[in-house]
């Protein structure tokens, strides 16, 4: 638990729910690993509240799938298995396709003004090795383009989708021997939206799925075996 925090406790927030959201988001960042061991007292201290809230968010984070209980044994952090991360890629990469198409229908010229530029900060940050830049600018870049749909059903389900495999993300990128594959999948897809082709964009935003899930199934291979 040596990555946890002391808390920033906000006046107008529950305290069970600032630990919740913290706890959550340790998980989804990889702060805490598949695996890890929830130890309430040990956490508590770390994070300077009661057991009380860290046991309650726990339950709540068992409810969502990302902790498990394990009888006289405790909680843990979920695993997800190679089968998991895979069926979600299945379904996400209808979905790229589907809102790219959409995007290159709907999108705004300002908000392609603005996905060019997550798209240039992008390639900034993979030519001076910042990871953790490009991990977010990835984020932004797909935001925009599920956003610019209009489609809330679509990008509820998608957002639902990429938190279940977020957690893995760090590894995928820090890891990918050809990220400049992915600033050219960036380029690809911007490109096809801007000269408002929804099939070239809707192939686009497949591939650019299927070549990360390639990667991620054997990026997920070596971490089953460390």
């Amino acid at each position: 638990m040596d990555n946890l925090e002391k808390l920033y406790i906000e006046n107008y927030k529950p305290l069970r729910e600032i630990v919740f959201e913290y706890l959550r988001q340790s998980i989804l960042d990889g702060k805490l690993e598949p695996g890890k061991r929830l130890m309430e007292i040990q956490m508590a201290e770390q994070l300077g509240v009661s057991r009380t809230p860290v046991r309650e968010a726990i339950r709540k984070l068992e409810l969502e799938g990302l902790v498990v209980m394990v009888p006289r044994r405790g909680a843990y952090v979920a695993d997800v298995s190679i089968k998991d991360v895979l069926e979600v890629l299945e379904v996400r990469m209808v979905l790229e396709g589907l809102a790219a198409s959409l995007a290159a229908e709907r999108m705004s010229d300002d908000e392609i003004n603005e996905l060019t530029s997550v798209c240039d900060e992008f390639k900034r940050y993979y030519e001076e090795d910042n990871i953790e830049g490009m991990i977010q600018k990835d984020v932004e870049f797909h935001d925009r383009i599920f956003n610019s749909t209009g489609n809330n059903k679509l990008n509820q389900i998608s957002q639902s989708l990429r938190e279940q495999i977020y957690r893995f993300r760090v590894r995928y990128i820090s890891r990918y021997n050809k990220a400049k594959e992915l600033v050219d999948e960036h380029q690809a897809l911007l490109d096809a939206i801007r000269n408002r082709d929804p099939d070239k964009a809707y192939k686009c935003g497949m591939k650019h799925i299927e070549n990360l899930t390639d990667h991620m199934m054997e990026q997920l291979q070596i971490y089953k075996e460390e």
